[in-house]
């Protein structure tokens, strides 16, 4: 099995991408929202962190997370997230001949891609980056401070979207502990 070479920050602010292993004509993400959302709310129950920012398109999703202080193992929560999601959705996928010998399902990609925010312009470019990304893969024609999102968050409690620091104040606290 390989080792990964990872920053693993205690309570860092990571950036990620995750995606579907058939990314071509496939929509299971946004169908299967709910079981999606629910995966996220077990692994948070027993696994906490925050979700600063979210975007989950039909075949791969993007989203900042704050973890708690003295805890650096985000891999463990990916690692849940995806299991109980693909528990709790019905068999259909193609499952390549290696997954089988590995008894998984095709549903994942086996690695995802993280990103340490290093500071608040960090955290703007990748905060920005989610709002944008339905507009760059055509889900929707602008982006706006209407949509659901956690732009939308910020706006609510008064913080100015130029300045992570007020968005919650969880960028300004990662930062401060580096």
């Amino acid at each position: 099995m390989r080792t990964y070479k990872r920053l693993r920050v205690p309570g860092g602010c990571y950036f990620f991408t995750v995606n579907l292993a058939e990314r071509q004509h496939n929509d299971l993400l946004i169908r299967h929202v709910n079981d999606l959302r629910a995966a996220f709310g077990q692994v948070r129950s027993y696994h906490p962190f925050t979700i600063d920012a979210i975007v989950i398109l039909p075949e791969h999703l993007h989203c900042i997370w704050q973890l708690p202080p003295n805890d650096h193992d985000y891999s463990a929560r990916w690692r849940l997230i995806k299991s109980h999601f693909f528990r709790s959705i019905p068999d259909a996928e193609f499952i390549s001949r290696s997954r089988l010998r590995k008894q998984e399902r095709g549903i994942w990609l086996r690695r995802y891609w993280e990103h340490w925010i290093r500071d608040d312009q960090d955290y703007r470019n990748h905060f920005d980056y989610i709002h944008y990304n339905p507009v760059k893969h055509a889900h929707i024609r602008q982006a706006n401070t209407a949509m659901p999102s956690a732009r939308s968050a910020c706006v609510h409690y008064g913080g100015r979207l130029g300045n992570a620091a007020q968005c919650n104040g969880r960028a300004a606290r990662a930062v401060a502990r580096r």
